[in-house]
């Protein structure tokens, strides 16, 4: 089904941040458009904010004076929800309450034509249970945006159970149209972003706890080594951790205390103490004025240990200790598998990557280390000593996200194509998890999960059964 004519009436119910960013696509993409809030002064206020946020562009020189004034024109208040009956479609961004998502939805069914479309903007709430009363629920579907609706790329169209297939075409290919990058998804919990996203927190979370690094170290690893554009410390401090520890306690009991989503008692403990993250001042770190960011430990280089040449992907030797890419087991274990002392380097994104982790086996002399920290600094790579650790940081990591994204893909969530364009773009991952994983080798992150399971025997490790075939299948 192809997108809806530029000449249709979009009606947005909900004036805040995401109402009033998705009304400004709209009128962009040249629809014309009705924005409703049923607090007194909401739309007024939404409207004049993206006033203010258009004229930061003109100043800029990204958008003419006219442009601007064309675009607004088209953004027209309604002092009465019946002033939306005229739109093709309908996009809700009301409060996450279900009850009142209801009760919406069954209003604007009587009032809009019985082609129109309905939209639910919902980032955690069933699409088939908002759904559940409508005379017409093949007409419904979610229109998920990420915040800023403007400058985020993603949209995921959320199919309900009901959901007509046309439906979910038509919004899929409108979204496209408004400069979107556009998946299909099916309502499940999290629908893609928010569950593939989990380990990402989780497992940084739980090495935390295990004491392999501190919170700082950790984020560099993941930003400098892994190529993720923010650490997962500072992204939850960012997020709120009192929002970020409800999404993640949401997503564990929809899916009936599933251990993959199991939340973590120390951020539960920073929702107690208050500390939740920027908006409070303090949650990881400290946002007080005069705080010094925490800085991340990196091991010293000795100018006088022997130069040797580096890969990042291992494969070599010094002085008889072998260094290889992490598989999941500890350096321990390959030393004795190998019948030499081993290092283990965690997985690095090749290009631009400014640090990476590194582990090893008893009885190593300090003067192989040293010489392995100074290869690394000649390439303008820190090294960071860690805990001798199945999987390490980045490797450990990614292979979570990959293992659920197999997963989600297995259960009909999304295609690979879908899950990897949700996270590459809604939550600007350096590569979607599926096609990482590919690169990686599917055996690695295969070795990697079952290692990490084999030492924790934590079900959380358990391997995706699509992940188990596609290797077998190699």
């Amino acid at each position: 089904m192809s997108a809806l004519e530029t000449n249709t009436t979009v009606a947005v119910i909900g004036a805040g941040t995401m109402g009033a960013g998705i009304a400004q696509l709209a009128a962009a993409a040249g629809h014309p458009v009705v924005l409703f809030d049923a607090f007194d002064g909401a739309a007024e206020k939404g409207k004049a904010g993206i006033d203010k946020g258009l004229e930061k562009l003109v100043a800029r020189g990204k958008m003419t004076a006219d442009t601007k004034a064309a675009l607004l024109a088209r953004i027209r208040l309604a002092t009465d929800i019946h002033d939306v009956a005229e739109a093709t479609l309908v996009v809700e961004a009301i409060v996450e309450n279900l009850d009142i998502k209801r009760e919406l939805f069954a209003n604007l069914e009587s009032m809009v034509a019985s082609d129109a479309i309905l939209a639910t903007n919902t980032s955690s709430i069933s699409v088939t249970s908002i759904a559940r009363d409508l005379k017409h629920p093949e007409r419904f579907v979610g229109m998920h945006f990420f915040n800023p609706a403007p400058v985020m790329k993603l949209v995921e169209v959320i199919s309900g159970v009901a959901t007509d297939k046309d439906v979910a075409e038509c919004v899929f290919a409108t979204a496209e149209n408004w400069g979107k990058i556009a998946v299909h998804a099916k309502s499940t919990p999290g629908f893609i972003v928010n569950r593939v996203a989990r380990p990402y927190y989780a497992e940084a979370l739980r090495l935390c706890e295990e004491q392999v690094a501190d919170p700082a170290t950790l984020d560099a690893l993941l930003t400098g080594a892994g190529g993720f554009r923010l650490g997962p410390f500072a992204l939850m401090d960012l997020i709120g951790h009192d929002v970020n520890y409800a999404v993640s306690e949401s997503v564990f009991k929809a899916y009936y205390q599933e251990p993959r989503f199991r939340p973590s008692i120390m951020q539960l403990e920073l929702v107690n103490a208050g500390r939740l993250g920027r908006k409070s001042g303090q949650g990881f770190y400290s946002y007080t004025d005069g705080a010094e960011a925490a800085a991340p430990v990196f091991e010293p280089v000795d100018s006088s240990a022997a130069d040797i040449d580096v890969k990042l992907t291992g494969g070599f030797t010094i002085g008889g200790v072998a260094v290889e890419r992490t598989t999941g087991a500890t350096a321990t274990a390959r030393a004795k598998a190998l019948g030499q002392p081993v290092i283990l380097l965690d997985l690095t994104k090749q290009e631009g990557a400014s640090v990476v982790a590194f582990s090893c086996s008893k009885a190593l002399p300090e003067s192989v280390v040293a010489s392995l920290v100074k290869g690394l600094a000649a390439r303008e790579v820190k090294a960071v000593k860690l805990p001798d650790w199945p999987g390490l940081v980045v490797m450990r990591t990614v292979a979570m996200l990959a293992n659920e994204a197999f997963e989600a893909q297995m259960q009909g969530v999304g295609s690979a194509e879908a899950i990897d364009n949700a996270m590459k773009y809604g939550v600007n991952y350096p590569q979607g998890p599926i096609e990482w994983a590919n690169e990686i080798g599917l055996s690695t992150v295969l070795d990697v999960l079952d290692g990490v399971y084999s030492l924790t025997r934590d079900p959380r490790y358990r391997a995706a059964l699509s992940l188990r075939l596609a290797v077998d299948s190699e």
